[in-house]
Protein backbone atom coordinates (compact mmCIF):
# COMPACT_ATOMS: atom_id res chain seq x y z
CA UNK A 1 0.00 0.00 0.00
CA UNK A 2 2.83 2.85 -1.32
CA UNK A 3 -0.16 3.84 -3.49
CA UNK A 4 -2.79 6.31 -3.25
CA UNK A 5 -5.49 8.28 -5.65
CA UNK A 6 -7.56 6.73 -8.13
CA UNK A 7 -7.33 8.76 -11.26
CA UNK A 8 -4.18 10.57 -10.52
CA UNK A 9 -1.98 7.63 -8.69
CA UNK A 10 1.31 8.15 -6.41
CA UNK A 11 3.70 5.80 -5.63
CA UNK A 12 6.25 6.74 -3.50
CA UNK A 13 9.45 4.11 -2.45
CA UNK A 14 12.63 4.35 -1.15
CA UNK A 15 14.21 4.54 2.51
CA UNK A 16 15.88 6.95 4.39
CA UNK A 17 19.14 5.87 4.72
CA UNK A 18 18.64 4.37 0.83
CA UNK A 19 20.70 5.20 -2.26
CA UNK A 20 17.57 6.87 -2.93
CA UNK A 21 13.85 7.81 -2.69
CA UNK A 22 11.60 8.25 -5.67
CA UNK A 23 7.99 8.29 -6.71
CA UNK A 24 6.11 7.51 -9.77
CA UNK A 25 2.94 9.82 -10.53
CA UNK A 26 0.78 8.22 -13.39
CA UNK A 27 -2.86 9.70 -14.68
CA UNK A 28 -1.29 13.28 -15.15
CA UNK A 29 -3.18 14.77 -18.08
CA UNK A 30 -0.35 15.67 -20.97
CA UNK A 31 1.07 18.95 -21.58
CA UNK A 32 1.57 20.71 -18.03
CA UNK A 33 5.24 22.61 -18.26
CA UNK A 34 7.77 20.67 -15.76
CA UNK A 35 11.41 20.98 -15.65
CA UNK A 36 13.96 20.04 -12.78
CA UNK A 37 14.26 23.28 -10.98
CA UNK A 38 10.61 23.70 -10.21
CA UNK A 39 10.86 21.49 -7.83
CA UNK A 40 13.50 23.27 -5.85
CA UNK A 41 11.48 25.92 -3.55
CA UNK A 42 9.24 23.09 -2.37
CA UNK A 43 11.50 20.72 -1.83
CA UNK A 44 13.63 23.72 0.13
CA UNK A 45 10.47 25.06 2.24
CA UNK A 46 10.17 21.02 3.13
CA UNK A 47 13.81 20.25 4.14
CA UNK A 48 15.58 19.78 7.17
CA UNK A 49 19.15 21.82 8.27
CA UNK A 50 17.14 25.00 7.35
CA UNK A 51 17.07 26.47 10.79
CA UNK A 52 18.45 25.55 14.07
CA UNK A 53 15.06 24.19 15.23
CA UNK A 54 14.70 21.62 13.10
CA UNK A 55 16.73 18.25 11.97
CA UNK A 56 20.70 19.11 10.51
CA UNK A 57 19.98 16.63 7.69
CA UNK A 58 21.24 18.64 4.66
CA UNK A 59 20.19 16.75 1.93
CA UNK A 60 20.37 18.30 -1.72
CA UNK A 61 16.90 16.95 -2.89
CA UNK A 62 17.73 17.32 -6.23
CA UNK A 63 15.14 15.83 -8.64
CA UNK A 64 15.85 13.59 -11.73
CA UNK A 65 12.86 13.45 -14.46
CA UNK A 66 13.48 10.15 -15.23
CA UNK A 67 9.95 9.52 -17.73
CA UNK A 68 6.30 11.34 -18.45
CA UNK A 69 8.47 14.47 -19.72
CA UNK A 70 9.62 15.20 -22.99
CA UNK A 71 10.58 18.74 -24.44
CA UNK A 72 9.38 20.09 -21.09
CA UNK A 73 6.26 18.76 -20.92
CA UNK A 74 4.34 16.14 -19.33
CA UNK A 75 3.47 13.71 -21.93
CA UNK A 76 0.39 11.49 -20.25
CA UNK A 77 2.67 8.52 -19.50
CA UNK A 78 4.06 7.48 -16.11
CA UNK A 79 6.27 10.78 -14.42
CA UNK A 80 9.04 9.05 -12.70
CA UNK A 81 11.07 11.25 -10.01
CA UNK A 82 13.98 10.12 -8.26
CA UNK A 83 16.07 11.97 -5.57
CA UNK A 84 19.36 10.53 -4.21
CA UNK A 85 20.32 10.79 -0.83
CA UNK A 86 23.55 12.21 -0.16
CA UNK A 87 23.93 13.10 3.86
CA UNK A 88 22.89 9.66 5.39
CA UNK A 89 24.64 8.92 8.88
CA UNK A 90 23.67 5.38 9.33
CA UNK A 91 26.64 4.95 12.04
CA UNK A 92 23.61 6.99 14.47
CA UNK A 93 21.37 4.07 14.49
CA UNK A 94 23.50 1.16 15.36
CA UNK A 95 22.66 0.67 18.82
CA UNK A 96 19.23 0.98 18.44
CA UNK A 97 19.09 -1.84 15.54
CA UNK A 98 17.98 -4.35 18.29
CA UNK A 99 15.83 -2.16 19.93
CA UNK A 100 12.80 -0.66 20.00
CA UNK A 101 12.31 2.80 20.73
CA UNK A 102 9.04 4.27 22.24
CA UNK A 103 6.33 6.09 20.24
CA UNK A 104 8.24 4.71 16.97
CA UNK A 105 7.19 2.36 14.13
CA UNK A 106 9.97 0.04 15.16
CA UNK A 107 7.69 -2.34 17.06
CA UNK A 108 4.70 -2.53 15.03
CA UNK A 109 7.22 -2.83 11.96
CA UNK A 110 9.04 -5.87 13.57
CA UNK A 111 5.65 -7.69 14.09
CA UNK A 112 4.21 -7.05 10.40
CA UNK A 113 7.26 -8.14 8.93
CA UNK A 114 9.92 -10.10 11.29
CA UNK A 115 12.32 -7.45 9.97
CA UNK A 116 12.82 -3.33 9.89
CA UNK A 117 15.84 -1.08 8.81
CA UNK A 118 16.82 0.34 11.74
CA UNK A 119 18.69 3.48 9.97
CA UNK A 120 17.04 6.46 10.66
CA UNK A 121 13.42 4.53 10.64
CA UNK A 122 13.98 3.15 6.95
CA UNK A 123 10.29 3.46 5.36
CA UNK A 124 8.96 5.19 8.32
CA UNK A 125 11.14 8.17 8.24
CA UNK A 126 9.75 11.84 7.50
CA UNK A 127 12.43 11.60 4.68
CA UNK A 128 9.24 9.62 2.55
CA UNK A 129 7.20 12.98 2.33
CA UNK A 130 9.83 14.58 0.43
CA UNK A 131 8.40 12.88 -2.58
CA UNK A 132 4.80 13.80 -1.77
CA UNK A 133 5.94 17.10 -2.05
CA UNK A 134 7.86 16.64 -5.29
CA UNK A 135 4.89 15.06 -6.93
CA UNK A 136 2.47 17.97 -5.29
CA UNK A 137 4.60 20.56 -7.04
CA UNK A 138 2.66 19.18 -10.49
CA UNK A 139 -0.67 18.88 -9.34
CA UNK A 140 -0.17 22.58 -7.81
CA UNK A 141 1.10 23.85 -11.07
CA UNK A 142 -2.44 22.14 -12.64
CA UNK A 143 -4.90 23.55 -9.92
CA UNK A 144 -3.25 27.03 -10.20
CA UNK A 145 -3.99 26.77 -14.01
CA UNK A 146 -7.49 26.37 -12.53
CA UNK A 147 -7.59 28.94 -10.32
CA UNK A 148 -6.87 26.83 -7.30
CA UNK A 149 -4.38 27.79 -4.84
CA UNK A 150 -2.62 25.79 -1.96
CA UNK A 151 -1.35 27.22 1.27
CA UNK A 152 -0.61 26.46 5.13
CA UNK A 153 1.10 27.43 8.28
CA UNK A 154 2.04 26.35 11.48
CA UNK A 155 -1.33 27.11 13.62
CA UNK A 156 -0.12 26.19 17.06
CA UNK A 157 3.19 24.98 19.03
CA UNK A 158 2.57 23.20 22.11
CA UNK A 159 -0.05 25.65 24.17
CA UNK A 160 0.68 28.73 21.71
CA UNK A 161 -1.61 30.26 19.44
CA UNK A 162 -1.25 33.07 16.76
CA UNK A 163 -1.57 36.25 19.03
CA UNK A 164 -3.57 38.01 16.34
CA UNK A 165 -6.37 35.33 16.44
CA UNK A 166 -7.93 32.76 14.40
CA UNK A 167 -7.38 31.44 10.85
CA UNK A 168 -9.34 34.46 9.31
CA UNK A 169 -6.80 36.49 11.05
CA UNK A 170 -3.78 35.02 9.88
CA UNK A 171 -0.84 36.82 8.38
CA UNK A 172 0.02 34.84 5.09
CA UNK A 173 2.61 37.22 4.23
CA UNK A 174 4.18 36.43 7.14
CA UNK A 175 4.36 33.15 6.84
CA UNK A 176 7.24 32.22 4.38
CA UNK A 177 9.64 34.95 6.20
CA UNK A 178 9.86 32.69 9.53
CA UNK A 179 11.11 29.57 10.13
CA UNK A 180 8.05 28.45 11.88
CA UNK A 181 6.10 28.89 9.24
CA UNK A 182 4.20 31.38 11.41
CA UNK A 183 1.26 33.56 10.85
CA UNK A 184 1.89 36.12 13.43
CA UNK A 185 5.31 38.09 13.01
CA UNK A 186 5.82 39.66 16.37
CA UNK A 187 5.38 36.19 18.33
CA UNK A 188 8.61 34.91 16.34
CA UNK A 189 11.43 36.26 18.79
CA UNK A 190 9.26 34.54 21.21
CA UNK A 191 9.11 31.22 19.44
CA UNK A 192 12.88 31.60 19.25
CA UNK A 193 13.70 31.47 22.43
CA UNK A 194 11.01 28.47 23.22
CA UNK A 195 12.20 26.70 20.69
CA UNK A 196 15.71 26.92 22.06
CA UNK A 197 15.05 25.74 25.59
CA UNK A 198 13.01 23.02 24.28
CA UNK A 199 15.73 21.72 21.87
CA UNK A 200 18.24 22.66 25.05
CA UNK A 201 16.27 20.14 27.19
CA UNK A 202 16.25 17.42 25.10
CA UNK A 203 11.96 17.34 24.88
CA UNK A 204 9.98 17.75 22.18
CA UNK A 205 6.47 19.29 21.25
CA UNK A 206 3.43 18.93 19.10
CA UNK A 207 2.01 21.21 16.56
CA UNK A 208 -1.21 21.97 14.32
CA UNK A 209 -1.19 22.77 11.26
CA UNK A 210 -3.63 24.19 9.10
CA UNK A 211 -4.06 23.96 5.08
CA UNK A 212 -6.22 25.77 3.28
CA UNK A 213 -7.61 25.65 -0.41
CA UNK A 214 -8.71 28.82 -2.47
CA UNK A 215 -10.69 28.82 -5.37
CA UNK A 216 -12.37 24.93 -5.61
CA UNK A 217 -15.25 25.05 -7.17
CA UNK A 218 -18.38 23.61 -6.10
CA UNK A 219 -18.84 19.93 -7.06
CA UNK A 220 -15.28 18.23 -6.44
CA UNK A 221 -15.89 15.05 -4.34
CA UNK A 222 -18.28 12.10 -4.46
CA UNK A 223 -20.89 11.38 -2.05
CA UNK A 224 -20.63 7.96 -0.22
CA UNK A 225 -16.86 6.18 -0.08
CA UNK A 226 -15.25 8.84 -1.74
CA UNK A 227 -16.10 11.97 -0.12
CA UNK A 228 -13.86 14.57 -0.63
CA UNK A 229 -13.27 15.26 3.49
CA UNK A 230 -12.94 11.40 3.79
CA UNK A 231 -10.17 11.44 1.87
CA UNK A 232 -8.22 14.42 2.43
CA UNK A 233 -8.36 12.71 6.19
CA UNK A 234 -7.29 9.59 5.21
CA UNK A 235 -4.17 11.25 3.17
CA UNK A 236 -3.12 13.74 5.95
CA UNK A 237 -3.47 10.88 8.70
CA UNK A 238 -1.10 8.95 6.24
CA UNK A 239 1.72 11.51 7.09
CA UNK A 240 4.25 10.16 9.56
CA UNK A 241 3.08 11.46 12.74
CA UNK A 242 -0.42 12.51 12.56
CA UNK A 243 -2.59 12.08 14.79
CA UNK A 244 -5.76 13.84 14.08
CA UNK A 245 -7.46 15.30 11.35
CA UNK A 246 -10.12 18.34 11.50
CA UNK A 247 -12.41 19.45 8.56
CA UNK A 248 -13.68 23.24 9.32
CA UNK A 249 -14.56 23.27 12.72
CA UNK A 250 -13.59 19.98 13.22
CA UNK A 251 -14.23 18.82 16.65
CA UNK A 252 -14.72 22.33 18.45
CA UNK A 253 -18.87 21.32 16.50
CA UNK A 254 -19.06 19.39 19.40
CA UNK A 255 -19.64 22.25 21.46
CA UNK A 256 -21.82 24.18 19.16
CA UNK A 257 -25.36 24.22 18.69
CA UNK A 258 -26.84 23.73 15.16
CA UNK A 259 -28.08 26.91 15.46
CA UNK A 260 -24.58 28.26 15.42
CA UNK A 261 -22.79 25.38 12.94
CA UNK A 262 -25.43 25.82 9.80
CA UNK A 263 -23.46 27.74 7.13
CA UNK A 264 -26.92 29.82 5.67
CA UNK A 265 -26.86 30.76 2.17
CA UNK A 266 -27.92 34.03 1.29
CA UNK A 267 -28.25 35.36 -2.42
CA UNK A 268 -24.64 37.25 -1.47
CA UNK A 269 -22.84 33.73 -0.41
CA UNK A 270 -22.41 31.85 2.34
CA UNK A 271 -22.79 34.12 5.92
CA UNK A 272 -19.73 31.70 7.27
CA UNK A 273 -18.23 27.89 7.22
CA UNK A 274 -18.37 25.78 9.90
CA UNK A 275 -18.13 23.30 8.20
CA UNK A 276 -14.77 23.72 5.83
CA UNK A 277 -16.03 23.78 2.13
CA UNK A 278 -17.56 20.67 2.38
CA UNK A 279 -21.05 19.40 2.73
CA UNK A 280 -22.25 15.64 1.79
CA UNK A 281 -18.47 14.87 0.88
CA UNK A 282 -18.57 17.82 -1.95
CA UNK A 283 -17.17 21.11 -2.20
CA UNK A 284 -19.44 23.81 -2.27
CA UNK A 285 -17.22 26.86 -3.64
CA UNK A 286 -15.79 27.84 -0.07
CA UNK A 287 -12.43 27.61 1.21
CA UNK A 288 -11.68 24.35 2.02
CA UNK A 289 -9.71 23.96 5.52
CA UNK A 290 -7.78 21.14 6.78
CA UNK A 291 -6.28 21.12 10.61
CA UNK A 292 -3.57 18.15 11.28
CA UNK A 293 -2.32 17.48 14.76
CA UNK A 294 1.38 16.38 14.82
CA UNK A 295 2.60 14.20 17.82
CA UNK A 296 5.42 15.57 19.62
CA UNK A 297 8.71 13.73 18.52
CA UNK A 298 9.75 10.30 19.90
CA UNK A 299 13.32 9.95 18.80
CA UNK A 300 15.13 11.67 22.59
CA UNK A 301 18.51 12.03 23.80
CA UNK A 302 16.50 11.56 27.72
CA UNK A 303 16.96 8.25 28.60
CA UNK A 304 14.00 6.00 29.20
CA UNK A 305 13.82 2.28 29.84
CA UNK A 306 12.37 0.14 26.86
CA UNK A 307 12.83 -3.69 25.46
CA UNK A 308 15.00 -5.05 23.10
CA UNK A 309 13.99 -7.79 20.58
CA UNK A 310 15.11 -10.49 22.98
CA UNK A 311 12.20 -9.33 25.37
CA UNK A 312 14.74 -7.68 27.60
CA UNK A 313 14.71 -4.21 29.52
CA UNK A 314 17.22 -1.71 28.04
CA UNK A 315 17.57 1.84 28.95
CA UNK A 316 17.23 3.56 25.34
CA UNK A 317 18.86 6.84 24.38
CA UNK A 318 18.22 8.14 20.66
CA UNK A 319 21.57 9.78 19.25
CA UNK A 320 21.40 11.27 15.56
CA UNK A 321 19.43 14.55 14.11
CA UNK A 322 16.18 15.16 15.25
CA UNK A 323 13.96 17.89 15.21
CA UNK A 324 12.23 19.44 18.39
CA UNK A 325 9.08 19.74 16.80
CA UNK A 326 8.58 17.79 13.35
CA UNK A 327 5.43 19.67 12.70
CA UNK A 328 7.42 22.73 12.16
CA UNK A 329 8.34 21.20 9.09
CA UNK A 330 4.99 19.69 7.42
CA UNK A 331 2.87 23.19 6.24
CA UNK A 332 4.38 21.82 2.28
CA UNK A 333 3.87 18.17 3.46
CA UNK A 334 -0.02 18.92 4.48
CA UNK A 335 -0.03 21.06 1.29
CA UNK A 336 0.95 18.73 -1.09
CA UNK A 337 -1.58 15.87 0.03
CA UNK A 338 -4.33 18.48 0.03
CA UNK A 339 -3.30 19.42 -3.78
CA UNK A 340 -2.82 15.32 -4.64
CA UNK A 341 -6.05 14.78 -3.50
CA UNK A 342 -8.12 18.00 -5.03
CA UNK A 343 -6.22 17.10 -8.28
CA UNK A 344 -7.23 13.22 -8.19
CA UNK A 345 -10.98 14.28 -7.10
CA UNK A 346 -11.26 16.95 -10.32
CA UNK A 347 -9.95 14.51 -12.74
CA UNK A 348 -12.89 11.85 -11.15
CA UNK A 349 -15.66 15.04 -11.56
CA UNK A 350 -14.39 16.08 -14.99
CA UNK A 351 -14.39 12.20 -15.65
CA UNK A 352 -18.57 11.39 -14.54
CA UNK A 353 -19.47 14.54 -15.10
CA UNK A 354 -17.22 16.20 -17.98
CA UNK A 355 -18.07 20.35 -17.45
CA UNK A 356 -21.65 19.70 -15.54
CA UNK A 357 -21.05 21.37 -11.75
CA UNK A 358 -18.10 23.42 -12.63
CA UNK A 359 -20.33 25.95 -13.11
CA UNK A 360 -23.17 24.19 -11.07
CA UNK A 361 -27.39 24.54 -11.41
CA UNK A 362 -28.86 27.43 -10.53
CA UNK A 363 -30.53 27.36 -6.66
CA UNK A 364 -34.26 28.79 -6.58
CA UNK A 365 -34.17 32.62 -5.76
CA UNK A 366 -30.65 32.97 -5.83
CA UNK A 367 -28.10 33.52 -8.04
CA UNK A 368 -26.11 30.19 -9.95
CA UNK A 369 -23.86 28.03 -7.96
CA UNK A 370 -20.99 30.32 -9.85
CA UNK A 371 -21.68 33.50 -8.92
CA UNK A 372 -22.49 32.72 -5.45
CA UNK A 373 -19.22 34.29 -3.76
CA UNK A 374 -16.42 31.53 -1.87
Amino acid sequence: MNTFGHLLRVTTFGESHGPAIGCVLDGCPPGIAIAPEDFVADLKRRATGNSRHVSQRREADEVEILSGVYEGVTTGTPIALLIRNTDQRSKDYSAIAAQFRPGHADYSYWQKYGIRDPRGGGRSSARETTMRVAAAVIAKKWLAQRGVTVRACVAQIGDIVPANGGPQAHDWAAVEDNPFFWPCAAQVPALETYMDALRKSGDSVGARVLAVAEGVPPGWGEPIYGKLDGELAAAMMSINAVKGVEIGDGFASVMQKGSTHRDQMAPEGFLSNHAGGILGGISTGQQISVSVAFKPTSSLRLPVDGLDVDGNVVEIVTTGRHDPCVGLRAPPICEAMLALVLMDQALRHRAQCGDVGEVGPRVPGTKSTSDIKR
